[in-house]
């Protein structure tokens, strides 16, 4: 038996493919099928089930396009309320791959449809379990993202209670030395407390997540409600894409309209992928800038500042810069909404000032000062006593309330976002002058 685990940083996403006997099933995979195509490859296998532990709201799954191309079969909890042909798998099912066992385990918290899936060997023993969101190294997954999506929606209060049975029910009656294997890591907005770790043990998670450690139910609940993150804009639509079954990638991005020396109507939305320093050197009017570096969590912010149902344009440097912004936005659906990808746009004529430092330190009373920071981390401590918190995600909705009878100055943890929330502001304000700290943030914290 082969077991490797596919991890994809910027989504902080985990996927698993296990191969016996000549036999690949896929768990939770990501849009991108080519890496799960080269491991059969090398194995000499062939792809033949898909296990999904839930529909993701985080990024899209290839299943669909599995089932299609190679007749999988897709292993899903009938309660998710799918589109496609499925196979029905509920608590203790089992499903033979090879040699290896999948008995499936309702783990429902996070989502009221999940399932994990417990790995067992050829004598029966307990390799691993393939948790999806409902067991991280450190954390549980979030209980508040099936209020208003998916097949059956649930209040978080309700989805919290039941992360607890889940734990306490489920989890713990598991073998010490299982692996777990969970779908995301340190940096997910599934959950709020997890580890940098990717893999772990029951044992260690018996010993170390805070979730088996709070005995009472109305205090775990507590607990677990308290401090979760911003929910993305995209995050909804995923779940709803991912019960239907999405199109391939390569379709997805070849399909993709692409430009060169367009001029974009005034008024529509224009994401600018470029570096900041090239994006302040000339770009449209308008234009938000998010960067699309390969370390940059360009999906999320996409997913963040620009809703699911907005028709966007992409700009991009060069036709391989733009198929890779269009591919990282495919990752997560964007594609349905992108009007076109664009090289050379026509009116790049807006050219941005850079903030005068020493001005700044010496005077920043003179300044509006807006904290585009999630509150989580401006809970943690403010670098300006006198900014005006506005999470990125909630800026194109909430700049009116920026003072703009002073220079604005936007700011964030590192400069990465900083450039997307000086844009935004300045696409919204026209008239204020608006600048971006960018990366000399390091200089005041």
């Amino acid at each position: 038996m082969n077991i490797k685990h596919f991890y994809d940083d910027t989504l902080a996403q985990g996927s698993f493919a296990i191969e016996s006997e000549g036999k690949v099933a896929l768990v939770d995979p990501s849009r991108d099928i080519k890496p799960y195509l080269e491991f059969a490859k090398q194995h000499k296998a062939e792809i033949v089930a898909v296990f999904e532990t839930h529909p993701h709201a985080d990024f899209i799954s290839s299943h669909l396009e599995l089932q299609e191309k190679f007749g999988a079969d897709i292993y899903v909890n009938e309660k998710v309320g799918v589109d496609y042909d499925f196979k029905h798998i509920g608590h203790g099912d089992e499903v033979k791959i090879g040699n290896a066992t999948f008995r499936a385990l309702f783990t429902p918290g996070h989502s009221p449809d999940h399932n994990s899936y417990l790995l067992l060997d050829e004598n029966g023993n307990q390799k691993a379990v393939f948790t999806g969101d409902s067991l991280f190294v450190g954390d549980v997954g979030r209980p508040d993202l099936r209020e208003g999506a998916g097949n059956i929606q649930v209040s978080r209060k309700e989805l919290a209670g039941m992360m607890y049975d889940t734990v306490n029910d489920v989890f713990t009656d598991l073998s010490d030395d299982t692996i777990v294997y969970p779908a995301h890591g340190a940096g997910s907005l599934c959950g709020k407390n997890m580890s940098s770790e990717l893999s772990s043990t029951i044992a260690n998670e018996k010993a170390n997540n805070w979730a088996f450690q709070i005995k009472d139910k109305d205090k775990f609940v507590d607990a677990f409600l308290e401090g979760q993150s911003f929910i993305p804009k995209y995050f909804p639509n995923s779940v709803e894409v991912n019960r239907k079954g999405a199109a391939s990638l390569e379709e997805a991005v070849k399909n993709a309209d692409k430009k060169d020396g367009i001029e974009i109507p005034e008024g529509a939305i224009i994401i600018d992928t470029r570096a900041k320093e090239e994006f302040k050197k000339g770009h449209l009017k308008g234009a938000i800038n998010i960067q699309n570096k390969e370390a940059d969590k360009f999906e999320t912010w996409l997913g963040s500042i620009v809703g699911p149902d907005e028709p966007y344009y992409l700009v991009a440097e060069n036709q391989k810069d733009l198929e890779f912004a269009i591919y990282r936005a495919a990752k997560i659906g964007y594609e349905a909404n992108l009007v076109a990808g664009v090289i050379n746009p026509k009116g790049e004529v807006v050219m941005d000032s850079l903030v005068n430092l020493d001005d700044f330190k010496n005077n920043p009373d003179a300044y509006t000062i807006i904290d585009i920071r999630n509150k989580s981390e401006v809970d943690d401590g403010k670098f300006f006593d006198s900014a005006k918190n506005i999470p990125l995600p909630e800026l194109r909705e909430r700049a009116s309330e920026i003072d703009v009878q002073k220079p604005v100055i936007v700011h964030c943890a590192g400069g990465y976002r900083s450039a997307a929330g000086f844009s935004i502001v300045k696409s919204i304000l026209p008239n204020a002058k608006v600048y971006d700290l960018s990366d000399a943030v390091e200089e005041f914290k």
